[in-house]
């Protein structure tokens, strides 16, 4: 096998983290509208409301709302052929729960979606990634409310009715495995405990919900336009046993039981034996309803995109504990700690490959750093080509060498935009820098890096000229 001659090479972004103008043209909040950005070390906080004076990162973005042709000629410049971006949910129903959308939000990725495909970039779609409207938590408690699965729905119906015809590949949730992951799943889900949950079953319900409202999705967009692909969307932790010792393999298992957890539902359509028994391991129970498993069922997902960044290893003393870290000796790391591993990709993609046998596609991989302006006003980031083009060759060798099936990749932040963690500027991951920095001041004015032309030069050889 080879790279396809249609590969989708690409960026990625979400609308939170990129788009600006928080309540132009009438969209509503989303959760991410009431994060603070981390200032000098200090956490981010999460408000009920939007306060005056607060630093709200996702409130400006870095204004694609006014600066997306410009940033969409640069991605042309690059020889991009798809551009992956989230359609922010209350920007379309400012509440949620509105039986008629908001016209000049439809408009404005109407807008976007032509401009792409005037330079023949094909959009990808996310529909949720990270932007549930702020109302439907505060109202009806986010997805532990059977209702968002109906809303959801709506949503849906309303975008790819209106846009099928010009967005072929569609994802449901960003990282939808974070829900479980994380101990508080707020990004992911709108979720903070409230007093007397069971965190457990808090996330079985809330996790069931969404996959029940990803499968009613796949359904609709089939009966829409038979010739559309929705995918579901993993963060896969390639994971390694610490040693051969057999507790430390059995850790390895333990690690990513909540990965596959959401891919057999999504991709097989039923709860498997690894769901039932990381349900064991959780301490949680799930009550479904009439229907529910004939439901997934019909809604598998026709893809699977996936982030990788990092690898981790896993060890336990007794069997039973499960101790993750990414102390691996053998790997170098990043400025936030993260060790770099390209050939975790590839063990990645062939995991999910052999278990699943759909295709794939890489939709989020890149490194965040500092970067420097140089007296010249060049940005020589050789580092992140180096770990661009070691991840590249690690992917073209999956689908040449172990013949997984990989439909595309989309580096993460094609230009810089602000951290969905911390909602710092200065983790940077573009080939373009922006002009902000962590305080949410300047300029915004673009810029290329070096890395610009080089992913240029990778574009145009269909991935076969990584050198630097």
């Amino acid at each position: 096998m080879k790279l396809r001659e249609d590969f989708l090479w690409g960026g990625a972004t979400a609308a939170n983290q990129y788009e600006g103008a928080y309540l132009e043209d009438g969209k509503g909040l989303s959760i991410a509208d009431v994060e603070m950005g981390s200032r000098h070390g200090v956490p981010r906080m999460i408000h009920d409301e939007v306060h005056e004076g607060c630093y709200y990162p996702s409130h400006e973005g870095i204004d694609f709302y006014h600066r997306y042709k410009a940033d969409i000629a640069m991605y042309a410049k690059m020889g991009f052929k798809c551009f992956r971006l989230s359609i922010n949910w209350p920007r379309i129903f400012p509440r949620g729960d509105e039986d008629e959308p908001n016209e000049a939000g439809l408009q404005f990725y109407d807008r976007v979606f032509d401009e792409l495909l005037k330079y023949n970039i094909q959009p990808i779609v996310t529909l949720s990634h990270y932007e549930t409207p702020l109302y439907l938590v505060q109202k009806y408690g986010s997805w532990r409310n059977r209702k968002l699965i109906d809303f959801f729905e709506r949503y849906c119906e309303v975008v790819l009715k209106r846009f099928h015809h010009k967005v072929k590949y569609w994802m449901t949730f960003n990282e939808i495995n974070e829900t479980m992951n994380q101990k508080e799943p707020y990004h992911q889900a709108g979720i903070r405990y409230l007093e007397g949950e069971n965190p457990a079953d808090v996330k079985l319900l809330v996790s069931h919900h969404m996959m029940l409202a990803s499968a009613k999705a796949v359904i609709l967009a089939h009966s829409i336009n038979s010739e559309l692909k929705m995918g579901c969307m993993f963060q896969y932790p390639t994971t390694y046993a610490k040693t051969c010792h057999p507790n430390d393999v059995l850790a390895q298992r333990y690690h990513m039981m909540p990965n596959f957890y959401y891919g057999d539902v999504m991709c097989r359509g039923y709860y498997s034996n690894t769901c039932t028994a990381q349900m064991k391991r959780m301490g949680g129970h799930l009550q479904m309803q009439p229907g529910d498993e004939e439901l997934l069922k019909r809604g598998v997902v026709d893809y699977i995109a996936l982030s990788y960044y990092f690898s981790s290893i896993s060890s336990s003393p007794d069997a039973h504990q499960l101790i993750v870290d990414r102390d691996n000796p053998y790997l170098k790391r990043n400025e936030w700690d993260w060790p770099i591993d390209p050939l975790g990709l590839r063990i990645g993609l062939n995991e999910l490959y052999d278990r699943y046998q759909i295709p794939l596609f890489v939709v989020e991989n890149g490194l965040g750093a500092i970067d420097h302006i140089e007296e010249d006003g060049s940005i020589q980031d050789d580092y992140r080509i180096e770990y661009l083009a070691r991840h590249i060759d690690a992917l073209r060798d999956a689908v040449e060498l172990d013949d997984v099936d990989v439909i595309g990749y989309t580096c993460w932040g094609p230009i810089d935009i602000i951290s969905v963690g911390t909602g710092e500027m200065r983790k940077r991951y573009g080939f373009i820098y922006v002009d902000k920095d962590d305080e949410g001041k300047g300029t915004l004015e673009r810029r290329e890096k070096k890395s610009f032309e080089w992913y240029k030069k990778v574009i145009a050889s269909n991935g076969y000229d990584t050198s630097f």
